[in-house]
């Protein structure tokens, strides 16, 4: 299954290195070759996929992630990742959770936000379903999701699409915590998770050195510097 993977990792230009790193860990880890893209809005609004006026959202890729199934453009299964994540395990082990009649997998996250501003002094807000458009797994197969076109999401509202309004509930299959642990909401586990979500903010910002796992996030950064310093292609 993991040639059928392709993911692509919400790209912000003001987080180039939270990116570099996401990519970096997913592909350190993969037991398989795996194609990795950045979702760039820039890019989408040049082809004309992204036609939304400016939003006063916390990243570039706020809405832009909702193009992945489309993007793709195959029928195998999709990955969408926020930048902010540090991947310690093989994300090819997620395929061992899904099921073909479902069209999407997330982690059904139920909490309410321990800070009231995130990352670069964005303002943290709260809505239902919040975090689970952060990491979905589209069964690009799946008949529902040929609703997700680019005119839904150019003219939808961000709460119609955040929370999941235009997929009908059973049709959402659920991921465990693990896959999208946010750091700073949910006590540290005892055992490390699969994917690190420094959801508030990681250490690639200055106010936000002392967050959990935040020293396994700048050995991979380090990994990564090294790698290029080697000749290695991240």
């Amino acid at each position: 299954m993991g040639d059928n993977l392709k993911i692509f990792v919400g790209y912000d230009s003001r987080e180039d290195i939270a990116w570099q790193v996401c990519r970096f860990s997913l592909r350190r880890q993969a037991s398989a070759h795996i194609d990795i893209y950045p979702l760039k809005q820039a890019t989408l609004r040049e082809v004309g996929l992204y036609t939304r006026g400016p939003d006063t959202a916390s990243t570039e890729f706020s809405l832009t992630r909702f193009l992945t199934p489309y993007v793709a453009a195959h029928d195998g299964w999709t990955l969408f990742v926020d930048c902010d994540f540090l991947f310690t395990t093989d994300v090819l082990k997620a395929l061992q959770h899904l099921r073909r009649d479902k069209a999407i997998y997330v982690v059904k996250h139920v909490y309410t936000p321990a800070k009231t501003v995130k990352m670069d002094g964005k303002l943290q807000t709260t809505y239902p379903r919040k975090n689970w458009s952060s990491f979905m797994l589209f069964n690009n197969a799946h008949p529902a999701l040929k609703a997700l076109t680019p005119a839904v999401v150019n003219r939808e509202s961000p709460a119609f699409l955040h929370r999941f309004s235009w997929m009908s509930d059973e049709l959402i299959g659920e991921l465990p915590r693990g896959w999208n642990f946010l750091e700073g909401e949910y006590p540290r586990p005892e055992k490390t998770p699969q994917a690190v979500h420094f959801t508030n903010g990681g250490p690639w910002f200055a106010q936000w050195q002392n967050v959990e796992f935040g020293d396994l996030w700048r050995a991979e950064r380090d990994r990564y510097l090294q790698s290029l310093q080697g000749g290695i292609a991240a």
